[in-house]
């Protein structure tokens, strides 16, 4: 029997469950609103190590960990690591899976690289292929600036709409069967989405490139399920920042779908104060992955919340192609994560 559902869409009649998840973030994060939520604060940029790229893969396999512990396994435990990062070859995320030696599958899907990861995983599980998995990802400031803008000791000023890379990962166990007997949070379904591009060719402006994107698969979700914005709790968004979330709302009434602003939550918007000067918000794969394991998946798990649209988005911008006048596609995966009552296992 296929798992279809519409275009776009997978249904998940197996429900794979949250086992755990953890996540980490840097000091910059640490001094917004949602602080004292991570599980982690690393110390500072270099994390203890030479380089920000080993600071950053150091951060990643320290969640990786900390989501087997949560959940009292062992990285040996696991049957396979779905995880990326922003940087040429995902090198992050190649190097934390060979200092961990779980199997290992490579994912690259920019800023949305946290959805696509859980969207892959969750089919894997419900379909019996693993038990056992995790979901995981990260950016890091420093890294990812000297990558697609300039170092930073050259100190380039910042437009309005550009937004700051978050420093942090985040890690999710998924498990099927016996082992997600006891989980609180599981997923239900997954709708892939498809590169969108409108022409935007400013390196500064990712929430511009991001949210046609994100409206696109908003839409898709919706019409495969038969189902309206306020049927969710909450429509959590990866890292559009503040004009790419305002694009968003725009986009989506013009598509005709009626948006409840108030349960519209964009990662970017929300994990940086107004006084820290992030300009159009936050960003980064790790953006979505620690807010979604330091405040979204804490809510559904607790039942605070009971179902959530959750989308990361990512700016498919390549410095190469950047130079040669080439604009930047965005794309957005979406997968729903509903709470479960314990009266559910029985």
């Amino acid at each position: 029997m296929s798992k279809r559902i519409g275009k776009q869409t997978v249904s998940l009649p197996h429900r794979p469950g949250i086992l755990s998840f953890a996540s980490i973030a840097g000091q910059k994060e640490k001094e917004g609103p949602y602080g004292d939520k991570f599980d982690c604060i690393i110390p500072d940029e270099l994390n203890g190590e030479q380089s920000f790229e080993a600071a950053e893969r150091a951060m990643l396999e320290l969640a990786i960990t900390l989501c087997a512990q949560k959940a009292r396994r062992t990285p040996q435990d696991v049957q396979l690591l779905l995880s990326g990062d922003l940087l040429n070859q995902i090198i992050s995320a190649g190097f934390a899976a060979r200092n961990l030696g779980i199997p290992f599958y490579g994912l690259y899907g920019a800023c949305s690289t946290m959805s696509e990861s859980l969207s892959l995983g969750s089919m894997i599980a419900d379909g019996g292929f693993a038990d056992v998995l995790i979901c995981a990802t990260c950016s890091h400031f420093c890294t990812a600036e000297r990558q697609y803008r300039a170092p930073l000791e050259l100190g380039n000023q910042r437009p309005p709409t550009a937004q700051w890379t978050v420093t942090g990962a985040g890690a999710v166990m998924v498990g099927c069967g016996p082992s997600a007997a006891n989980a609180r949070a599981v997923l239900t379904h997954t709708t892939c989405g498809r590169v969108i591009d409108l022409g935007i060719t400013d390196q500064n402006n990712m929430g511009a490139a991001m949210a046609p994107a994100a409206a696109d698969t908003i839409a898709a979700h919706l019409q495969d399920t038969d189902r309206r914005f306020e049927d969710y709790d909450l429509v959590v968004t990866g890292d559009l920042g503040h004009l790419g979330r305002d694009l968003l709302i725009e986009l989506l009434r013009k598509k005709r779908i009626t948006v409840q602003e108030d349960r519209l939550f964009d990662c970017g918007c929300e994990i940086f104060s107004a006084r820290q000067d992030a300009h159009s918000g936050g960003s980064g794969c790790g953006c979505a992955a620690s807010m979604l394991c330091a405040h979204i998946l804490p809510e559904i798990a607790s039942g605070h919340l009971k179902r959530v649209l959750f989308m990361a988005t990512g700016a498919l911008l390549s410095p190469t192609t950047t130079m040669q006048g080439e604009s930047v596609p965005g794309v957005a995966h979406a997968v729903v994560i509903e709470h479960k009552e314990e009266k559910d296992d029985a």
